[in-house]
């Protein structure tokens, strides 16, 4: 049995012990050690979590040792993830039992699919992809590695989602449209046409409200 270390044990963190739990493969393939944290009184007040070990820098990864990385930013979550890939360590995808895959699924390491998710047939998801409660993945979709789909979004049909892209709380991308890599879209937010890349896009229809240095 592996023993299971979560990356962050913030407020996302403490979402995600909750949601390992249960989680396949919970008691039968895994069970959890305790968080990775720099903050080491990030638990203080809080019950019934098991400790923070270490910091991600300081962390001696072990033989039966697997991760998951509980970080909302992509930026913070690729980086603290490299130090552990770097160190040897080996992550898991944690599946929560109440999300719907569809067949011909393909999931790659380091996902989340948190409670209520709904993934439609014939999708590929990267590497370190987080799914947030009740998004929808429309058939077809492609989500590429590190990208972040938070509660409520939409990816429809054939949409292609690029790296490191974020998707905040109840957007909707409409069928067939891209977005590009590194880019943001606002909370409520209705994609019409290609996001591009490193740009941050708000409203209905979303338009840019932000583009890159």
């Amino acid at each position: 049995m592996k023993n299971l270390i979560i990356i962050g044990a913030r407020g996302f963190g403490r979402e995600v012990y909750n949601s390992a739990i249960e989680s396949i493969g919970y008691n039968i393939d895994f069970i959890i050690k305790g968080f990775l944290d720099d903050k080491s009184d990030a638990l203080d007040g809080y019950k019934d979590y098991p400790a923070i070990i270490d910091s991600v820098e300081n962390y001696s990864v072990q033989t039966d040792d697997i991760f998951i990385s509980a970080l909302g930013d992509v930026k913070y979550k690729r980086h603290y993830s490299e130090i552990i890939l770097n160190k040897g360590g080996n992550f898991t995808t944690l599946i929560h039992k109440g999300a719907y895959l569809s067949k011909n699924t393909f999931l790659g390491k380091g996902c989340i699919i948190l409670a209520g998710v709904r993934v439609h047939c014939d999708v590929k998801i990267g590497n370190f992809v987080t799914i947030q409660p009740y998004a929808i993945i429309g058939h077809d979709v492609i989500i590429e590695d590190w990208s972040h789909i938070n509660a409520l979004a939409d990816c429809g049909g054939f949409s292609r989602i690029g790296n490191s892209v974020t998707l905040h709380t109840t957007s909707f991308v409409l069928p067939k449209v891209i977005v590009e890599d590194n880019a943001t879209v606002g909370a409520g937010s209705v994609v019409l046409n290609k996001v591009k890349a490193g740009t941050t896009v708000f409203g209905v229809p979303a338009k840019i409200v932000l583009v890159p240095n």
